[in-house]
């Protein structure tokens, strides 16, 4: 029987864009994941609260997916009042019956070289693989000049299986967009076409997400009824 290779792609997704699926997209091929979740974080440890509420960022992220094949968005980081550490959610999947090298998490160059600042860091590279995608402007072939200690543990998607987890890095062109340049254009009343899907365009629009500076409150009550079935932990733009 296969074995499932679980991509996780993580972030606070404010919004969702296609800098992150093209990510995700890019670590599915290079590695033959079977399945991606893409898990919406809720109160991101590092960073400032998002301006989006958690069930508009969900509703996003679920709309992003919808018609991907073996896709989802997943609620595992709304679930809880915590702060989203990478470290929890590995260690939940760990519990439902994830082995550590089952597992993928997707990340980008320029997050992943701030490594050595997370939650249980260095243990954490002992629960996951790390797949690494190649941002505009940070090549992978920066990182083990960047992070000389962890350099032994890079390796090609194509070098054999390894028996422990390992820091996959994946040279792939990824588009040059960021959430932060979203809510820009969107607060000036510019296009974001191209930028995100054309149904989290419309979603944004809709709600009139980020037509001004002004946050969302983490339990801000919304307009988004419903969650779709089943976050980062540590947010990538």
């Amino acid at each position: 029987m296969k074995t499932r290779r679980l991509g996780i792609l993580g972030g606070t997704f404010d919004p969702i864009h296609d800098g992150h699926l093209e990510a995700g997209q890019a670590a599915k091929a290079a590695l033959g994941l079977t399945d991606i979740v893409v898990v919406v974080s809720n109160l991101p440890p590092h960073r400032p609260q998002p301006f989006a509420s958690s069930h508009h960022r969900f509703a996003m992220a679920a709309i992003a997916v919808a018609g991907r094949d073996r896709w989802r968005a997943s609620d595992i980081e709304l679930s809880v009042v915590t702060p989203s550490f990478t470290s929890n959610t590995l260690q939940r999947l760990h519990t439902g019956g994830w082995a550590p090298t089952d597992l993928f998490f997707i990340i980008g160059t320029d997050a992943f070289a701030e490594i050595e600042s997370w939650k249980d860091y260095p243990a954490i590279l002992t629960r996951t693989h790390f797949a690494v995608v190649s941002r505009p402007g940070f090549p992978v072939s920066t990182l083990p000049a960047r992070l000389p200690g962890l350099a032994a543990r890079m390796i090609a998607p194509g070098a054999p299986a390894p028996v422990a987890p390992a820091v996959f890095l994946i040279d792939a062109p990824t588009p040059d967009v960021s959430a932060t340049t979203i809510r820009s254009r969107c607060a000036a009343a510019q296009s974001i076409d191209g930028l995100v899907p054309s149904g989290v365009r419309q979603h944004i629009l809709q709600h009139a997400l980020y037509s001004s500076s002004k946050r969302a409150s983490p339990d801000a009550s919304d307009d988004v009824s419903s969650r779709t079935t089943a976050g980062r932990l540590h947010g990538q733009d």
